[in-house]
């Protein structure tokens, strides 16, 4: 191989990987190999470094937001500001390892609309609890859980009976479940189920159980080694639970939503009512306060006009 070779974009992204995969979680890995695959690697190809310019950069960043014929469906700004990353991820490291100068990425990112989170009214939250409360089926246990304690879709269908302790009323949450990608996988399948630690070591967390949630546990709980969700042995996979929690919503007659509105809509009620954010924080299994606040306290107009009320009735009152 030449030099020349060797400094391709191509050869050293997937250099770059190699070294790198061994610090990220299986999904983490997976995910940054598919933008490697489907984006970086047949834009930049057999590009060396020195050859690729910040026009260039701008150009691809540009068309990572663009409708053509490569991507015919435009990508969010999440999922193109992750790309573009990554892109400056690699850039680094070829100029670590001498492959080129340090670029100047100054001004280069993806700008990220504010999007407002889609949780379940009160009304709605009423009806599924309801209607959960008449149909205590497994799987419909673990979405009035993840309603009242905000757990996440791969947290809910890792969760076993074990790992809830209605003694003491809570749960411990430890593990989540995903399907991902399979490397070299001889049974030639292209996805596996995998069982691993939460996303970061904030999300392994013990979480209260309300009293209500625990009481209705107690009528339908199983033994230790079943999963909440299916009441035995076997899994159910996030997939699969997610239709089930769509069908649910149908049953209720509510606009179809993703399972994560579930864990948006405790958060929201937690604010709502005035709960302790570091609190919510800790319980979302969050990194930070900074992550809850930024995700969750956006005052409404009617809580805007209490506080504007309160300032006047200390100047006027009489």
């Amino acid at each position: 191989m030449t030099v020349q070779q060797k400094n391709t974009f191509s050869t050293l992204a997937k250099e770059w990987f190699l070294i790198k995969e061994s610090q990220w979680k299986p999904s983490t890995a997976a995910k940054y190999m598919n933008i490697l695959k489907i984006h970086l690697i047949p834009y930049f190809a057999e590009k060396t470094f020195d050859e690729i310019t910040r026009n260039d950069i701008v150009t691809f960043s540009n068309q990572l937001l663009a409708h053509g014929e490569t991507h015919p469906k435009a990508l969010s700004p999440k999922t193109a500001s992750d790309i573009l990353s990554l892109l400056k991820s690699i850039l680094e490291y070829a100029f670590q390892t001498g492959a080129c100068t340090a670029f100047n990425l100054n001004g280069i990112y993806i700008r990220q609309p504010y999007k407002p989170l889609k949780t379940f009214s009160p009304t709605e939250q009423q009806r599924i609890s309801f209607y959960i409360w008449r149909n205590p089926e497994p799987c419909h246990l673990g979405i009035l859980l993840s309603l009242y304690t905000g757990l996440r879709l791969g947290e809910i269908c890792a969760l076993k009976w074990q790992d809830i302790c209605l003694e003491e009323q809570y749960i411990y949450v430890h593990a989540t479940m995903q399907r991902l990608q399979v490397k070299d996988n001889p049974s030639k399948r292209k996805t596996e189920i995998v069982f691993s630690a939460p996303k970061s070591s904030c999300s392994i967390r013990r979480i209260p159980l309300p009293c209500d949630i625990s009481c209705l546990l107690k009528k339908h709980r199983r033994s230790k080694e079943s999963f909440l969700i299916t009441g035995t042995a076997q899994y159910m996979e996030p997939r699969t639970m997610q239709n089930r929690f769509k069908l649910l919503l149908k049953n209720c007659n509510i606009e179809d939503a993703n399972f994560h509105t579930l864990r948006h809509t405790f958060a929201t009620r937690c604010i709502e009512l005035n709960f302790d954010v570091k609190s919510l924080s800790e319980i979302l299994g969050h990194a930070n306060v900074n992550i809850t606040m930024n995700r969750y306290v956006h005052p409404s107009m009617e809580m805007k006009k209490r506080n504007m009320d309160k300032l006047s009735f200390h100047f006027f009152a009489e």
